[in-house]
């Protein structure tokens, strides 16, 4: 489905509901399965959410998770401490081009036994699910803290827990507390300091439910829309809370920038565009919070302003090479951009091509970091249904508010 998208009028929405944030969702349901009376509510509706559940509650051999790598690294450690069980994990071509192979070493270190079914280093993998006796292990602090998160959730069903030494520098921090945070609210014994994660061992936690925060990511293109629009627009969000496990929370300082303010009510934000942006250039470091840089990026090109983004390496292996992705559609826009293995680099300019076609390569974010163009030119964004991804409501929602989209494939 292909989708062309222009503005009949910006309206504002009384409320507009985001489903919970899929890092959260994805990390819970691991933690379920170990603690079977744990109850999770306002789940994420996200593709990569229904993966996972579909994973976990198969009874084949072989498991398919599509785009999600989410998924693939957590279901990876977790199948690794089944004990009887032999599962086979597979995904598309992409994910069977995206490296597992640090993941799978440290698992191999503490004893599990896995095997790449074609390439050496990448999915698809069968893991003999068996007892995992060690409890220390390595792995580099500067990789995706997926790896990181994947090893933390399973260390409290181990024996004698785990101590996970993480070598060279650290990204991806907050992710790393969000998974720290939710074993805390299990009364796991856990603890981060310095280069080392220590998280002992539990058996059984106290019935409890755990209400998922909507994700951040989400609102991260509402934030796009509002800045793009005329002074006194607004939109509400829930739900929402300012104690954010999530990193990419920091939407609410950085959009400042753009004459965004974010008001925090009990269970909602409302984004209101105070006043014209001031900034001449953004320049951020985005180690903590990468998965927003697409749309800060185009955020930052709509408004003719320059950017340069760092802290970005992550992106070179997700759903696609999202920094290539970048520089290739905003290129065709209109734009003066420069990438690097690790960093984008917007020159300011006034002009944006309008009716260019906008690739998505199966990756979800760069569908709806463009969207919020369609307030400056009409823009056509092929693929769109790729948003289901993470965010299945996408464009009902941008309906909602006056983004109006006409099916053309």
């Amino acid at each position: 489905m292909d989708l062309k998208l222009q503005v009949e009028l910006f309206k504002s929405a009384l409320d507009i509901t985001i489903s919970g944030s899929k890092s959260e969702s994805n990390r819970l349901l691991i933690l379920q399965q170990l603690y079977p009376n744990l109850l999770i509510k306002n789940l994420s509706d996200s593709d990569d959410t229904h993966h996972l559940q579909e994973a976990l509650s198969s009874k084949n051999m072989i498991a398919d998770i599509g785009h999600a790598g989410t998924a693939m690294r957590f279901l990876t450690a977790f199948f690794a401490t089944q004990e009887g069980v032999t599962k086979v994990l597979q995904g598309s071509e992409r994910m069977h081009n995206r490296p597992i192979e640090i993941l799978v070493d440290a698992l191999r270190d503490l004893g599990a036994e896995i095997e790449y079914v074609e390439k050496e280093g990448y999915p698809p993998l069968k893991i003999t699910g068996k007892k995992l006796t060690k409890n220390k292990v390595s792995i580099n602090g500067n990789v995706s803290s997926q790896y990181i998160s994947a090893l933390m959730l399973i260390a409290p069903s181990l024996q004698k827990g785990l101590e996970i030494e993480l070598v060279g520098k650290i990204t991806s921090v907050p992710y790393i507390n969000m998974t720290l945070q939710l074993l805390h609210q299990l009364e796991i014994e856990a603890n981060f300091s310095r280069q080392t994660i220590k998280i002992e061992p539990k058996s059984v936690v106290k019935e409890q439910a755990i209400v998922v925060e909507s994700d951040w990511s989400s609102a991260s293109y509402f934030y796009s829309i509002i800045a793009l629009s005329k002074v006194g627009s607004s939109v509400k969000l829930s739900a929402y809370k300012k104690d954010s496990l999530q990193g990419d929370s920091c939407l609410a300082e950085i959009y400042q920038h753009f004459g965004v303010s974010t008001n925090f009510e009990e269970n909602s934000i409302t984004l209101t565009k105070e006043k014209e942006h001031d900034s001449i250039a953004l320049v951020e470091n985005l180690k903590n919070a990468p998965d927003i840089a697409q749309t800060i990026a185009v955020t930052c090109f709509g408004l003719g302003i320059a950017c340069d983004l760092s802290g970005l390496h992550t992106l070179k292996i997700k759903e696609t090479d999202r920094l290539e992705a970048l520089r290739e559609e905003l290129t065709k826009l209109g734009a003066d951009i420069s990438v690097t293995n690790e960093s984008l680099h917007l020159k300011a300019s006034s002009l944006i091509k309008e009716n260019i076609q906008i690739v998505t390569y199966n990756d979800h974010r760069m569908a709806m970091a463009f969207a919020p163009l369609a307030l400056k030119v009409p823009i056509e964004i092929l693929d769109a249904e790729v948003v289901t991804k993470s965010y299945r409501n996408f464009w009902n929602d941008m309906t909602s508010i006056g983004i109006q989209s006409i099916v053309i494939k």
